[in-house]
């Protein structure tokens, strides 16, 4: 029986993928959620923080693990952002007899952060980017720091993710600035202002490399995807595989992500995150010990089921494939579907869907927990829908994605639906020429 500790488009991910093993599922809402329609795709689902407010309902580690234990749950999957990657969370299951979908909290406490991460890559030759091992304690530290490895620098929050607490620094001018600004989001974000510094790689592709890891020490890897195009450091289009990468390359970082999580004996899914520079050589940024927001891409290529393998590894089972199983088949695109609007700074744009119409046809692929007259809630991210396609190629997905984003009508709210259209006719993207600042080149944003 498994409690999903989240809300959304990934709960149903998750309840679909119980429900295929035959496995009961537990869903929460906060009292914002309660006509959600993510709650009831689980067997069972239960109010959660009632006197909470709509994110601390979700953070609510005690309640939770309270509520677990009531329902008999043997295990919680956490999804991803919230508890996901909190190490506490992790212990206080552990300490209850509760199975957490995912690593330990040891393996998370030197993956999970990005200083410790650094320090395990490097032991076993994967190449780090430039920088300090260390905790940036004041302004006058960040100023020698920068120094030493030499402008542009990225400050970053040291146990987070999703572009929170990152901020680039082309000269000292901005350094005070930008590091007091980073300290504030990951204190906000994460709880603390645990912040590194290292050399900002320009023009870089950013590839990732989704694993997967058993109790018996054997892991694999599922090849790679390109999150390049985002914005201020989001993710808003992913793809699989990469057009940049060459067979010896894409074995290259495969190999490098696989021994990185072997040194940890790492247990479940996770995910090496890579820079890749202009002249080939990449280097370790972090791992993200979860699921991703992109793995459906992933699984499009490869069709393997991620979520599946995370619950049967988490049931102690051995890990169902090899990495000689492994091929990439065709390719496969997903656009973030966001509640904003791109013409006024991409402010969001909660309120009632009042009219709904979801692409589908061969190779197209729509995770939402999003419905006719749904009114989408201010209080959480502004993604609302994934739409992934996959083709015998890159041209056949794009257009594919072209066709069904035609498809795509969200009346009532405002939407990126035609920004995605952009990206896909813009002809860098179409030729690959393109690096992290894309969107802000290309879009002006």
């Amino acid at each position: 029986k498994v409690l999903v500790a989240n809300r959304g488009e990934i709960s149903i991910r998750i309840f679909r993928a119980c429900n295929e093993l035959g496995v009961k599922s537990v869903g929460i809402y906060s009292k914002e959620d309660k006509y959600s329609l993510f709650r009831t795709k689980a067997d069972e689902s239960y109010l959660i923080g009632e006197d909470k407010g709509p994110i601390d309902a979700y953070l609510d580690m005690d309640g939770i693990i309270e509520l677990a234990k009531e329902k008999n749950v043997d295990a919680i999957h956490p999804g991803y952002g919230f508890l996901a990657e909190n190490p506490e969370f992790v212990r206080k299951c552990e300490e209850n007899g509760i199975v957490f979908i995912g690593p330990s909290a040891d393996i998370m406490d030197r993956m999970g952060d990005k200083i410790n991460s650094k320090k395990v890559a490097h032991k076993v030759g994967v190449a780090t980017i430039p920088g300090v091992e260390e905790v940036i304690r004041s302004v006058e530290q960040a100023k020698e720091v920068a120094n030493l490895i030499g402008y542009p620098i990225m400050i970053k929050a040291s146990n987070g993710g999703g572009g929170r607490g990152m901020r680039v620094v082309y000269d000292e001018k901005n350094l005070a600035l930008e590091y007091e600004t980073a300290c504030r989001e990951s204190k906000k974000a994460f709880g603390e202002e645990l912040i590194f510094i290292e050399k900002y790689i320009e023009d870089p592709k950013h590839i990732e490399v989704q694993i997967l890891g058993d109790a018996f020490g054997n892991v694999i890897h599922l090849y790679e995807r390109d999150c390049t195009i985002q914005r201020r450091n989001q993710k808003v289009l992913e793809e699989a595989p990469s057009i940049i990468l060459n067979d010896e390359l894409r074995n290259k970082m495969g190999t490098a992500a696989v021994n990185a999580a072997k040194a940890v004996n790492y247990e479940s899914a996770g995910t090496i995150e890579f820079l890749l520079d202009k002249h080939g050589d990449f280097y370790f940024m972090e791992m993200n010990t979860r699921i991703q927001v992109e793995h459906p891409v992933t699984e499009m290529v490869t069709s393997v089921d991620i979520v599946k393998e995370q619950l049967n590894i988490a049931n102690g089972m051995e890990l169902s494939l090899t990495q000689d199983n492994i091929k990439i088949d065709g390719h496969s695109i997903e656009c973030r579907i966001n509640a904003e609007n791109p013409k006024l700074g991409f402010a969001p744009s909660p309120g009632k869907i009042k009219f709904l119409n979801l692409p589908g046809g061969n190779g197209v692929r729509v995770d939402t927990a999003v419905y006719n007259g749904y009114t989408i809630p201010p209080n959480y991210d502004s993604m609302i829908a994934k739409l992934i396609v996959h083709g015998k190629s890159r041209d056949e997905a794009i257009k594919k994605m072209l066709r069904a984003l035609d498809e795509f009508v969200i009346e009532g709210i405002n939407t990126n639906i035609e920004f995605q259209i952009s990206i896909l006719k813009n002809q860098a993207f179409r030729l690959g020429t393109y690096d992290t600042s894309f969107i802000s080149k290309e879009f002006k944003l």
